[in-house]
């Protein structure tokens, strides 16, 4: 049988920024019915394409066909009005708005210049409810948890034709997902898949863009590897195996993951840096207490909403707690906002980078610098030797690319916008680190370096606190593992050889304290 055309193919993509080359001959196709993983480390090219091709940025080479025909695309209302949509990693809503104002936005029904309310509601209620998701849909899309704004964020795309006039992804004929699972739960995203696959049988293609290889090799049919700005290959998911991918994306063997491969051994903890006695917040998470020690890595295991960030926000002063202490080194603390924390060497590198770590708009340098600025306070600024020092000391150290202090942060690739964001804090110096989600929306090779960066910084004394979704990623760096359950701690345990992820995955399943 011969190959169906492609519904969309981009042939010798080249994009270039200040002279540089983002993009260079990049070739893609996409054909109707498939589900089509687009891979490669984090400044592989994988944004620019898409960004290249919804019309965020203009074209400096190459062809764009769509259903055969020529086109260029110059913005991304026209990419929309081609049947080209896209839902980003961050999430991208009005917080303010209702989650029927945010589905239907720009499609809202319309009598005599007046927006039908009740009209906008039915529509959108059905539309979540064909998506299998119970919703108030009149209520604030900010009232909701990161993962439900994600499904919603989805359902905008795909629900462009109001309900009853067709098929589930009507209008739609290339869907882009950049990492759409990265915040949701496994249930969660069974039911994106399924409504994936409901859409591949429509003959709908969808680009899908994540770092979760084992989801690929689930849902993807077929995938296309760049590294560098260059296409690398495309394969058959059923003809490439998990080893060869991950070559193919790293440019290298896999020996800086093998070193990680299994538990890095016991800890020289030595004393109690923080230690937490009945600390609660109403709403967010139960009475806990907690005990983290120099050199120590305590890893927080638990689901989505299980209370991990809600723990760790009490830890730094971000929420204030309504019962209980907290003791740094020795001394009972109040931490009523960050700066308390901070200034007893607390370092938090949230979960949510672009609304709470990232200053987009400001340079890589100006981020970096901003934790030490407010530890010594606005009225003593960083002398500029010392202060150029040590951003290209952590530049080169954590390997930030492109390695120019006032390149523009938002700029950055998703994992060297991390970096900057662990360079920020490191160069404060913490007692404790806190980590939650540092590897999320990541690549392999960015993954290994930060997994690395944890491993050195407990040899070096630094207590450290981890949290993270991969379970197995948990486990190979904890020394000491908390497990969270309906915003409860139900474990604390000395991780080792007995402590497995079927063990930790039955604590959860439970609920049962240990």
């Amino acid at each position: 049988m011969a190959e169906p055309r492609p519904v969309l193919e981009m042939t010798g993509i080249v994009k270039e920024f200040a002279g540089i080359r983002a993009l260079s001959d990049v070739d893609f196709r996409l054909f109707p019915g498939e589900i089509h993983a687009l891979l490669g480390e984090n400044g592989a090219g994988k944004s620019t394409l898409i960004k290249v091709l919804t019309g965020v940025h203009p074209l400096d080479g190459g062809t764009v066909v769509l259903d055969g025909r020529p086109v260029r695309i110059t913005s991304p209302l026209q990419a929309q009005q081609a049947g080209i949509r896209t839902v980003y990693q961050e999430v991208n809503l009005c917080q303010n708005l209702s989650v029927a104002e945010n589905i239907l936005i720009g499609r809202e029904p319309v009598r005599a210049g007046r927006i039908r309310w009740k009209e906008l509601r039915r529509q959108a209620a059905q539309l979540v409810t064909r998506f299998g998701l119970d919703l108030d849909v009149s209520a604030p899309v900010g009232s909701y948890p990161l993962a439900v704004q994600q499904l919603v964020a989805i359902i905008r795309a795909v629900g462009s034709g109001v309900a009853g006039d067709g098929g589930a992804g009507s209008g739609t004929r290339v869907l882009i997902l950049d990492e759409p699972t990265s915040s949701l739960d496994r249930d969660e995203v069974e039911e994106l898949f399924a409504l994936m696959r409901r859409l591949r049988e429509e003959g709908v293609a969808i680009v899908f863009v994540s770092h979760f290889l084992d989801q690929i090799y689930e849902v993807c049919d077929r995938m296309t590897v760049l590294r560098n700005g260059a296409l690398v290959g495309e394969h058959l998911v059923a003809d490439l195996g998990r080893v060869n991918l991950v070559k193919l994306m790293i440019g290298k063997d896999l020996d800086e993951l093998e070193e990680l491969s299994e538990h890095h051994g016991q800890s020289q903890a030595g004393e109690t840096v923080v230690k937490a006695e009945g600390l609660s917040r109403a709403g967010a998470i139960a009475p806990f207490d907690l005990e983290v020690r120099t050199g120590e890595v305590l890893g927080l295991a638990g689901l989505l909403g299980s209370g991990r960030t809600e723990l760790a926000r009490l830890l730094f002063g971000a929420d204030t707690s309504d019962s209980g202490r907290v003791y740094f080194e020795g001394q009972q603390a109040a931490l009523r906002e960050p700066n308390d924390a901070i200034g007893r060497g607390v370092a938090f590198l949230s979960e949510n980078r672009r609304t709470e770590g990232l200053v987009p708009d400001l340079t890589v340098r100006e981020n970096i610098i901003l934790a030490l600025q407010a530890a010594r306070g606005w009225t003593r600024p960083v002398p500029a030797s010392q202060r150029d020092e040590l951003v290209a000391k952590y530049i080169a150290a954590l390997d930030i690319r492109p390695a120019d202090p006032e390149a523009k942060t938002g700029s950055l690739s998703g994992g060297n916008q991390q970096k900057v964001l662990l360079a920020r804090w490191l160069l404060t110096r913490p007692k404790l680190l806190i980590l939650d989600e540092p590897t999320r929306g990541i690549d392999v090779g960015a993954k290994a370096e930060i997994q690395k960066l944890v491993v050195s910084l407990s040899e070096e004394g630094v207590a450290v606190v981890y949290i993270s979704a991969e379970l197995e990623e948990v486990l190979r760096l904890s020394h000491t593992m908390g497990v969270l359950r309906d915003r409860r701690l139900v474990a604390r345990m000395a991780n080792g050889p007995d402590v497995t992820a079927g063990r930790v995955l039955e604590i959860i399943a439970s609920g049962e304290h240990q």
